[in-house]
C-alpha cells in the first residue's frame, strides 16, 4: 500500500454513515490500490471518473432498499422462468476509459447467455451489465451516470427514497423512460409501488404481493 493510499484509508475510517468524500487528481493506480485495500467493504461505494475519486458510506436504510430491489428481480426471474444473472455490488471499471463504479446491484438479462456460468468478468472484454441499480437516500448518484454510459450500461434504475425511475442509454446520454427496456413487464410506477409497500410490510409480505401481482398479469398466462 502506497503512502497516499494509506492516507485515504485513514480518511475512510473516519467517515460516518451517509457521507461522501470527493478527492481530485487521483491516479488510476491509486484507485486500484484503494480498491484492493478497502473495496470489499460492504458499506462503501467507490467510483472513479478521470482522476476524480468519490467514496460514499451507506446506511442500513440504503442497503434495505437495494436488497428489496434485487429480491423483486429474483422473484420475477423465478416466476417468469427468465434467465437473469446477479452480480450484486461488483466493481465495474475500464482503465482505457479511466472510469469505474460500484452500483448497489447489477443484472445481466439480454447478455446473460453471453456470460453463462462465468463469474470472473472483465469489462475490458466482457459486456457490461444490462441493468445497474442506484439508490439515493442521502446521496446523489446522478454524477455517476456518465461513468455507466462510458462502460456501456444500457439501463439504470434509480430510487431516491420516494420515486423509482428508469433511464435508458440513448447515444452517450440517459433518457428517462417509463418502461424497463430489459424487463418490459416492469415500469417505474410498478417498482415505486412495491418499494413503498416494503415500508409498510416486511420483505416476505412485499415479495409475496409482488409475486401475486406477476401471476395476475393476463399477458403472462401464469398459474
Amino acid at each position: 500500500m502506497t503512502p497516499q493510499t494509506a492516507s485515504y484509508t485513514e480518511l475512510i475510517e473516519r467517515m460516518t454513515p451517509e457521507t461522501t468524500l470527493t478527492l481530485r487528481g487521483v491516479s488510476w493506480e491509486t484507485y486500484e490500490d484503494l480498491l484492493e485495500a478497502v473495496g470489499e467493504a460492504p458499506a462503501l461505494r467507490i467510483s472513479y471518473n478521470e482522476g476524480v475519486l468519490q467514496i460514499m458510506t451507506v446506511s442500513f436504510e440504503h442497503e434495505y432498499f437495494a436488497e428489496v430491489i434485487a429480491r423483486l428481480v429474483d422473484r420475477l426471474s423465478m416466476v417468469l422462468d427468465l434467465r437473469i444473472l446477479f452480480f450484486g455490488r461488483a466493481t465495474m471499471k475500464k482503465q482505457k476509459k479511466l472510469k469505474g463504479s460500484e452500483p448497489d446491484a447489477c443484472f445481466y438479462v439480454q447478455s446473460a447467455s453471453v456470460i453463462g456460468s462465468r463469474f470472473r468478468l472483465d469489462l475490458n472484454t466482457d459486456p457490461a451489465p444490462d441493468i445497474v441499480v442506484e439508490v439515493d437516500i442521502h446521496h446523489e448518484s446522478l454524477s455517476k451516470f456518465p461513468i455507466y454510459a462510458a462502460l456501456g450500461v444500457t439501463e439504470i434504475w434509480h430510487f431516491d427514497g420516494k420515486q423509482f425511475s428508469i433511464h435508458q442509454l440513448q447515444g452517450e446520454r440517459y433518457e428517462e423512460v417509463e418502461t424497463s427496456p430489459s424487463l418490459p413487464i416492469l415500469t417505474s410506477s410498478v417498482l415505486t409501488r412495491f418499494l413503498k409497500l416494503s415500508e409498510e410490510k416486511d420483505q416476505y409480505e412485499t415479495l409475496l404481493a409482488f409475486e401475486n401481482w406477476l401471476r395476475a398479469q393476463p399477458e403472462l398466462k401464469l398459474t
